[in-house]
């Protein structure tokens, strides 16, 4: 993918999401949201005190939870609407930098900072993967993490989703289908990055995991072996060599 069509490609992505206030994307602070930070930080290792980008942060939903948690987070996105609207939601506490552009278009400055790079729900959106991957281990320290939460492509789920959805296109979220370690891997092993990991889990949507009984009951739900396999979540995690 050449520069014209990523810019193309970049265009795209910022019209769908641009002066439109999507549920999905809006920092709520609720047992989903946290239930998925809560995963995502015992998986990673990921402590109070790193220092992490938070690529293609949007409207902060992950974001501003991280910060409350004494992460040291600072956010990427290509959007300057959404990230108006993430510093509009902060209530943390704290100032969240904000860099907005590309993650292949990181300056020197950014080389080697950040004891971690994440991302939720946002790999899916993005162009040329081991071009991104390889700018990510450019701005992680040797040994750092490289870390993304996304949809598992293997959901069938997720596809009625985009069907049903009046916000959803297929040009918009369909790289869901491309969420599956067959070509998650590869790109992470071309941009040089090693220990390759994916771990699945949940299995309700958020109306039902929200409730009293729903995180409870979906802890258990998901050490089924039989469905791991299909669980809604799959948190690909990589390292880059000391």
């Amino acid at each position: 993918m050449d520069k014209k069509k990523m810019d193309q490609h970049n265009q795209s992505v910022i019209e769908y999401y641009d002066n439109r206030i999507k549920k999905t994307m809006t920092y709520t602070g609720n047992h989903y949201t946290q239930h998925h930070i809560d995963v995502f930080l015992e998986q990673t290792g990921i402590r109070p005190g790193y220092k992490v980008l938070d690529v293609g942060c949007g409207m902060g939903r992950y974001t501003i939870p991280l910060a409350k948690r004494g992460i040291q987070i600072e956010g990427l996105d290509i959007s300057p609407f959404l990230l108006d609207q993430l510093k509009k939601a902060n209530d943390s506490g704290v100032e969240i930098p904000l860099h907005l552009l590309d993650i292949i278009d990181a300056p020197s400055e950014m080389d080697g900072k950040y004891d971690a790079v994440v991302g939720f729900f946002v790999l899916h959106h993005m162009h040329k993967l081991d071009l991104c991957f390889s700018a990510m281990k450019r701005v992680v320290k040797p040994g750092g993490i490289i870390a993304f939460l996304e949809p598992n492509a293997f959901n069938i789920l997720y596809y009625l989703q985009i069907i049903l959805t009046p916000t959803m296109t297929w040009q918009g979220d369909g790289g869901m289908a491309l969420m599956r370690p067959g070509v998650i891997f590869p790109a992470m092993r071309t941009a040089g990055l090693t220990d390759c990991r994916l771990y699945r889990y949940g299995f309700f949507p958020p109306f039902i995991t929200n409730t009293r009984w729903g995180i409870r009951l979906e802890n258990q739900l998901e050490r089924f072996p039989l469905w791991r396999p299909l669980l809604p979540a799959a948190l690909f995690q990589a390292k880059r060599q000391l």
